[in-house]
């Protein structure tokens, strides 16, 4: 094996384009962070009744719009599977949010706490906190039980937040963050969602721009200044990643949760040309950056397309 070599960063530079102070970037997000940081419990009304017939997710987000089950069952139940898959997903982000937490704790333990990098990634895992509360909250006020991951992701996970590399982790962090994002910015303006609904994707919407902002542009930076075998990692491992993210992105027990049949349900989804085109849509601003700063390359574009995320 040839011995490893450096890479070139003024060529990868110049693919890349150039690259923002990383203080300057982390004083511009704590700036927006005291201008625009909210408490769910008091800018939230939690109190105020669920209104009968709205929906719980917007239904062109619920897995088996458009399928033949779909078109089978009444209103009143697909109103409930919102409602279960909405907590599906809060369940989802509080556990990813945990991790995250964990991933950001371990990328600031070495470096200078005065930094302004650091203190925004402090402020992050602040409101990492208050948005696991916020969901945790949202779950009981709704009244359904929360839905975890399978317990092999459960586990794995515990593997990645001790062996992740900072590239993964940020690579990671987006993964979890963009398509999440992407239903939501569809979900805080539709005045068929319940206002509770409607207010809680609305701050996370608010608050999570500036932590993909931040993780973006420290990804880019890793992708230009980490050693060759991190890069290569992180391209197999964010395409792992994304196959496990889509495969946990909505509980099958849901179905049963509304009376319906577990595997025919789970077997309409995968069929779904409406589904796949959702999940792919809710991808699109996250691979296209990914394929612009070299990620989906080799083995881990073939998981990304495993997934079910990149076309």
């Amino acid at each position: 094996m040839p011995p490893y070599t450096e890479p070139d960063f003024s060529l990868l530079r110049d693919a890349l384009g150039p690259l923002r102070d990383r203080e300057q970037v982390a004083g511009r997000l704590l700036e927006a962070s005291r201008k625009h940081a909210y408490d769910p419990d008091t800018e939230l009304d939690w109190e105020a009744p669920f209104e009968p017939g709205l929906w719980f997710w917007p239904p062109e987000l619920v897995s088996l719009y458009g399928t033949p089950l779909w078109h089978r069952m009444s209103e009143e139940q697909r109103i409930a599977l919102s409602r279960h898959e909405a907590v599906s997903l809060a369940s989802l982000g509080i556990w990813f949010e945990i991790v995250l937490i964990q991933l950001l704790v371990r990328h600031v333990y070495d470096k200078s706490p005065t930094s302004d990098h650091v203190r925004y990634a402090l402020t992050e895992i602040a409101d990492e906190c208050r948005h696991s509360m916020m969901f945790a909250r949202m779950i009981r006020t709704i009244g359904e039980p929360a839905y975890p991951v399978p317990r092999l992701h459960h586990n794995l996970a515990r593997v990645l937040k001790s062996v992740s590399t900072t590239p993964g982790s940020f690579a990671a962090t987006l993964l979890g963050e963009e398509i999440l994002d992407w239903m939501q910015r569809l979900t805080f303006p539709d005045e068929r969602v319940q206002p509770l609904v409607r207010g809680v994707t609305r701050i996370h919407v608010i608050e999570e721009a500036r932590h993909v902002r931040y993780a973006r542009e420290e990804l880019r930076r890793q992708m230009v200044t980490a050693p060759r075998w991190q890069r290569e990692f992180t391209r197999l491992g964010s395409g792992e990643a994304a196959r496990v993210f889509s495969d946990c992105f909505v509980n099958p027990r849901v179905y049963e949760a509304v009376g319906l049949d577990r595997r025919e349900a789970v077997a309409q989804v995968r069929a779904s040309g409406h589904r796949t085109e959702v999940m792919r849509s809710g991808a699109k601003r996250l691979t296209d950056f990914f394929d612009d700063i070299g990620m989906l390359r080799g083995p881990g574009r073939r998981l990304w397309r495993s997934s079910g995320l990149l076309a």
